[in-house]
């Protein structure tokens, strides 16, 4: 339910040789060191294996929240603003370039993880301190992305289907929190984006943009954001997914007790979330696919698209399920099934003739969607690239539970004795279908109301140096260190991921006493 994307990396950036600072000398040469440790640390997370990468997210976090006082600090001095109430002097030597990895960018090998690999490194040379604070920022957020997904996780897990309710709460909180600070991340990227010289910005070579210097992508993230925190607002008092995944863990012994509590639930707030989050997913939708025609950027990647298509048939298939519940409380089983062939039909898009007379998915249709669906729980369960259908699967299991149970009871039959005879001891009896008749689902869609907003956004604020930080940026730099920041700008600049690669071990280091074993 959260979007997957692949932290990028970076170049060495030597700031002393593009600008330098009469009244603060120490600025520039702080300001590549902090950025060095950010390399070091993205350099880590690309190269480690897949299992063990969500172990490096925080550390990246440490070290963007540590680089980008410095960064905004040089970027207010260029524009000849003060630094937390000090007048900081820069003067620019020659124009700054930074490299960095585009994973937005239909071209990059790299873009998603499960294209990772080797031959290409897809970066693209910027231009500009903006454009460095674009892409750190966008670093930013994307890593707050990475640290949400991981806590997520175990809730979509099948053994904790039901963990503690108070847990549940809390990790589902800490999840919104986060994707409402990248929501205001990339809502301030989009007017600094749209503040900057497209000349000045421009990727060298091709000169094209990446995306990630597009104000309308920035806007589309801004709106997935809010999509997936407004989802998230309702999952926490949904009792149906944790009750689908309860039923598929094969160590759950609740089912011989009792059957699984479902607590009432405001279906109609939930219904017009529901349908708030579909409507911002559509916009991302419409902004990634026109987003290079307006600002003429490289293509974003089709999987960001998809993404946000999946995002927008969840939602709005989650509403029609709270609109199906609503009606079958009410006791109108017959609207509240039409309304969950509505849902279906959101999140499972189907061939024409792969469904029966009922509508359920047949056939080799049916085995297929069982795959999708295992190897989608295989995801989840070793903390992979799982969560790319944004949740459509899941949904579709909540959804086809519900229409199953509830067409079961529409076609219950009864019987009711209408005499006996006390002579022959004969009942004559007479069945009635408690049937309700089914309408198509149509008209249902075109009377759905208008979505209710639950989150309101809230904008990133730039950070600034503290005062006695920027007394000892008075100081001359530290030659030594100069001499060992350049040293490491001169090593290895391998960035592959080689993790999974044939032949290879995990990091390049061999598991094991072969490693230690002399012959």
């Amino acid at each position: 339910m959260i979007l997957p994307l692949s932290i990028p990396t970076t170049s060495p950036l030597a700031y002393p040789a593009h600008l330098t600072s009469p009244s603060h000398p120490s600025l520039p040469l702080t300001a590549q060191t902090q950025h060095a440790i950010l390399r070091s640390a993205l350099k880590a997370c690309a190269h480690a294996p897949t299992t063990q990468k969500p172990s490096h997210f925080t550390a990246i976090v440490s070290a963007l929240n540590n680089y980008i006082p410095y960064l905004f600090a040089i970027s207010a001095s260029l524009d000849g603003k003060p630094v937390n109430g000090e007048e900081v002097d820069v003067v620019l030597k020659q124009e700054v370039k930074c490299e960095w990895k585009s994973v937005l960018a239909t071209t990059n090998t790299v873009a998603w993880p499960k294209k990772s690999g080797r031959g290409n490194k897809g970066r693209v040379t910027l231009r500009g301190v903006d454009a460095e604070v674009v892409m750190v920022l966008t670093t930013l957020a994307t890593a707050h992305r990475s640290i949400a997904r991981e806590q997520l996780r175990g809730i979509f897990t099948a053994g904790n289907a039901f963990p503690e309710l108070e847990a549940r709460t809390k990790v589902i909180a800490g999840v919104m929190r986060a994707l409402l600070d990248v929501n205001g991340i990339h809502g301030y990227l989009v007017n600094l984006c749209a503040s900057m010289t497209p000349a000045g910005t421009a990727g060298e070579g091709k000169g094209i943009q990446p995306p990630e210097l597009c104000p309308g992508v920035h806007n589309g993230l801004a709106e997935i954001a809010m999509s997936e925190a407004t989802l998230l607002a309702v999952l926490k008092d949904d009792p149906y997914p944790a009750i689908v995944m309860q039923t598929r863990d094969k160590s759950d012994k609740e089912w011989m007790v009792k059957a699984p509590d479902i607590p009432k639930v405001r279906v109609h707030l939930f219904a017009r979330l529901c349908i708030a989050a579909g409507e911002h997913a559509g916009t991302a939708e419409a902004l990634f696919s026109s987003s290079h025609v307006a600002s003429k950027a490289m293509k974003v990647d089709e999987e960001l698209v998809d993404y946000s298509r999946n995002l927008k048939r969840t939602a709005r298939a989650k509403a029609c399920r709270f609109f199906g519940i609503d009606q079958e409380l009410s006791g109108e089983t017959g609207k509240a099934i039409a309304w969950l062939r509505a849902a279906r039909k959101e999140v499972e898009p189907v061939a024409i003739g792969s469904q029966d007379g009922k509508g359920w998915v047949k056939g080799w249709g049916k085995v297929k969607k069982g795959f999708e669906e295992k190897r989608e729980d295989r995801r989840i369960e070793k903390g992979g690239e799982w969560g790319s259908d944004a949740g459509r699967i899941e949904e579709g299991r909540v959804v086809e539970m519900l229409e199953r149970k509830w067409t079961k009871m529409n076609d219950t039959v009864s019987l009711i004795a209408t005499q006996f005879h006390t002579q022959l001891y004969v009942a004559e009896t007479s069945s009635q279908m408690n049937t309700q008749l089914i309408p198509p689902f149509e008209p249902l869609l075109a009377s759905m109301p208008s979505g209710r907003e639950i989150h309101s956004s809230t904008r990133y604020k730039a950070p600034e140096l503290d005062v006695d930080i920027i007394e000892r940026m008075r100081a001359p730099p530290d030659v030594d260190e100069a001499s060992a920041l350049a040293r490491d700008d001169d090593s290895s600049e391998d960035e592959a991921d080689i993790d999974g690669l044939p032949g290879a071990f995990p990091c390049g280091v061999a598991s094991g006493s072969a490693a230690q074993e002399y012959y």
